[in-house]
């Protein structure tokens, strides 16, 4: 995807500065937003916040074939490509999608709290046995016919690329029976390279493809064939190396 030519570093300091602040408010209110009742409600303020950040900031989200998500229940799992991943998913689903995050983030102040509030399941990534009881919430979760959005490759390299994805988000759908929808982000390494906090105006993508049809059940290779169908669709589209032998 083309991006936006970078702006001279003094004008991409005040950009940045700008975007930094502008977020402090529309995160004020998001965050008063989620006292309200109803997890649809508090997932709508949120969605318009993020909508409005973007909007504020000049950043051009464009949501291809929107139309490939499911009336029902789904999972859906996308490629990681940076801090604004979330924010952007955010800003382009329906609000009926839940995320799967990492659980050191519900220690973040406040961000956790806001997580917490739109019905993130939070994961343990290093505790096994807390783990094992996390991923068995989230297959309930999944099976009471929730949709909810993985990053499989479970953090992002600095580089372009693919990681290997992690089989997650694949037991949740055969277990559920739910068609897993593949998506890939393009545009968010650039607006916000890693490492440091710099942002760039520039254009955001997020493209739905093909949901993969339900396979019900638990069987393992069931579940590694859905995940490599899924990660070979979004390597394709995607258009970056494979990094999947990547430490």
């Amino acid at each position: 995807m083309p991006g936006t030519p970078r702006l001279p570093a003094p004008i991409d300091r005040l950009y940045t500065l700008y975007a930094y602040l502008a977020f402090l408010p529309i995160a004020v209110i998001a965050l008063l937003g989620m006292l309200l009742p109803g997890l649809g409600l508090r997932r709508r303020v949120a969605r318009a916040a993020a909508r409005s950040w973007l909007a504020l900031t000049g950043m051009q989200l464009d949501v291809r074939h929107a139309d490939r998500l499911p009336s029902g229940h789904c999972v859906l799992v996308a490629n990681h490509a940076g801090y604004l991943d979330g924010l952007v998913l955010t800003a382009a689903l329906p609000p009926r999608f839940g995320f799967v995050i990492k659980r050191e983030m519900s220690g973040v102040p406040l961000a956790g709290l806001l997580l917490s509030r739109i019905g993130s399941e939070f994961v343990e990534r290093f505790d096994r046995q807390k783990g094992a009881s996390d991923a068995r919430r989230v297959l309930r979760t999944a099976s009471n016919g929730h949709s909810l959005v993985f990053f499989p490759e479970g953090t992002f390299a600095k580089r372009p690329g693919l990681l290997k994805f992690h089989s997650g988000a694949f037991h949740a759908a055969t277990r559920a029976g739910c068609p897993v929808v593949p998506c890939v982000l393009r545009g968010t390494r650039e607006a916000l390279p890693t490492p440091g906090m710099r942002l760039s105006r520039g254009r955001l993508e997020v493209e739905f493809l093909p949901a993969l049809p339900a396979i019900v059940g638990s069987a393992e290779p069931a579940t590694a064939a859905l995940r490599e169908r899924a990660r070979s669709a979004i390597l394709e589209a995607l258009g970056e190396p494979d990094l999947s032998q990547a430490a």
